[in-house]
């Protein structure tokens, strides 16, 4: 995976880092939801907030943890019935380089 950009921030105030870490640990490991669940809807939130990079890195996750092309489209179709067609373009522009 590609460098964080938050490596920077983490030389600068690491305690801010720990707390988005342990941010991240606490919302995206299997629960009553799976991870792959929360991946694909952390997918579907970063590409209704027009965030490029996020959907393709939450892509990768989310097929690291399983997810098929097919649950990642459809997770696009949610967003795209909530947030518009602004999500589809970001995250058309994300699965470029990933499909």
């Amino acid at each position: 995976m590609p460098k964080s950009p938050l490596d920077v921030l983490e030389k600068m105030d690491p305690e801010l880092i720990k707390l988005v870490k342990d941010s991240k640990t606490l919302a995206i490991t299997d629960g009553v939801l799976s991870k792959k669940v929360k991946l694909l809807i952390a997918l579907a939130l970063d590409a209704a907030h027009g965030t490029e990079s996020g959907v393709k890195s939450l892509a990768s996750q989310a097929i690291q943890a399983g997810a098929t092309q097919e649950e990642l489209l459809e997770t696009l179709r949610v967003a795209h019935y909530i947030a518009g067609a602004g999500a589809v373009f970001t995250a058309a522009h994300a699965f470029e380089e990933l499909f």
